[in-house]
């Protein structure tokens, strides 16, 4: 029964990883996130995670994740949020995947006769 539950995200890349960003130093990292932002306010939002993930620019990642929210991208904001970490953002996400998650459990218990 789990198994078929997690099935379903196989081709959703539904799993958050989270790494810890890379040692940039000081005025590199400043430089990096300027670049970002800028790359941001253009719409280049893919390029502009790249840079704040490298960083660890927590700002940055909870812009890109109310993106990807506005989008209706959850998994992807709820990762955003999550490496930033914006509890305060990423909570509701989780409570609403909690949901979602018990409704696919209980649509696979088998019902009795």
């Amino acid at each position: 029964m789990d198994k078929e539950i997690l099935e379903k995200f196989d081709d959703q890349n539904a799993f958050i990883k989270v790494t810890t960003p890379a040692g940039v130093e000081g005025s590199q990292k400043a430089a990096l996130n300027r670049k970002g932002n800028q790359m941001f306010n253009d719409g280049n939002i893919e390029g502009a995670r790249r840079i704040f993930m490298t960083t660890g620019y927590s700002d940055g990642l909870s812009r890109v994740g109310d993106y990807y929210k506005q989008n209706n991208r959850l998994i992807e904001a709820l990762r955003m949020y999550w490496t930033a970490p914006d509890r305060k953002k990423s909570q509701p996400l989780i409570d609403k995947l909690a949901i979602v998650l018990q409704s696919l459990i209980n649509e696979q218990e088998p019902e009795n006769d």
